[in-house]
C-alpha cells in the first residue's frame, strides 16, 4: 500500500485530499496544528493518522517524518493567508506567512528526501494559488509566498527529476473553504461571476487534481490551475 503524507489535512482542501487518497487505497498520515477536533474527525472517517506538527518548525517536522514509514507521496498543502494593505502587515505577520507557506515546504521536502533519493522514486505535489500566478490586491504577502511555491516547484522538478522524483503544483482559484470565509456574499458572487464556470470551486475538486498529479507518471515541473477558468 503506497504511503502519502499530507500537510494541513484537518480542514478544507487538505481534509478533502486525505479523503481522496484514503479512498484511492493509500496509507495516509497528515499534519495539523490547531484544529484537533476536526483532525480527529478526518482520521476517524478515513483511517488516516493525524499528527500535530507545525510545518514551520524544522525540528518538529524532522522528528515527525522520522517516525513514519517511508513517504512515497508528499502533498504540501499547509498554508495561511493574510488580507490587508502591504502597509498594514507587520514584519511578524510577513515572516509567519513565509515560514508556513514556503519554509514549511522546505522542511517537509528536506525530511522526506533522503529515502526518496535512496529509492530513486517519489512524488511531491505543492499547493499554490491562482494569486501566486497573478497576484491579488490586498494579499501581497500571500501572493508572494504562493509565487515562491511555483518557482520552487519548477526548480525542484529539474533538480530531482534525474533521481526519479516528480514535483508538481496545483493552483486553486476561489474554493469554498474556511480560508475564504472572510469574504462577504457580494464578493463571492462577484468572483463566481468572473469565473467562466460561474461558480465557486469545491475542495474535493482540488483534491482530485492532486491525486491525478500523484499518479501521472510522465508529468513533472508543471502547475495545474484548478480555478474554473478564472485565469
Amino acid at each position: 500500500m503506497p504511503h502519502a503524507l499530507i500537510t494541513g489535512g484537518s480542514r478544507g482542501i487538505g481534509a478533502a485530499t486525505v479523503r481522496a487518497f484514503a479512498q484511492a487505497g493509500y496509507a495516509v498520515h497528515f499534519f495539523y496544528i490547531h484544529a484537533a477536533e476536526a483532525a480527529a474527525r478526518v482520521a476517524s472517517e478515513t483511517g488516516a493518522e493525524a499528527i500535530c506538527c507545525d510545518v514551520a518548525d524544522t525540528a518538529a517536522v524532522t522528528r515527525a517524518v522520522a517516525a513514519l514509514p517511508p513517504v512515497e507521496v508528499l502533498v504540501n498543502n499547509a498554508g495561511i493567508s493574510h488580507v490587508g494593505l502591504i502597509s498594514q502587515i507587520t514584519p511578524e505577520e510577513w515572516d509567519r506567512l513565509f515560514s508556513v507557506n514556503v519554509k514549511g515546504i522546505y522542511n517537509t521536502v528536506r525530511a522526506v528526501l533522503p529515502e526518496m533519493l535512496q529509492r530513486q522514486s517519489g512524488v511531491i505535489v505543492n499547493v499554490s494559488s491562482m494569486w501566486g500566478q497573478a497576484g491579488a490586491s490586498c494579499e501581497a504577502a500571500y501572493s508572494a509566498t504562493k509565487g515562491a511555491v511555483l518557482s520552487l516547484t519548477q526548480a525542484l522538478a529539474r533538480e530531482l527529476g534525474p533521481s526519479g522524483i516528480r514535483v508538481n503544483a496545483v493552483s486553486p482559484g476561489m474554493i469554498d473553504t474556511e480560508m475564504n470565509a472572510h469574504l462577504g456574499e457580494a464578493d463571492r458572487a462577484a468572483l463566481a461571476e468572473d469565473t467562466p464556470l460561474e461558480r465557486i470551486g469545491r475542495p474535493e475538486e482540488v483534491a482530485q487534481a492532486i491525486l491525478f498529479l500523484a499518479r501521472a507518471e510522465f508529468i513533472t515541473g508543471q502547475n495545474l490551475p484548478v480555478n474554473g477558468g478564472y485565469l
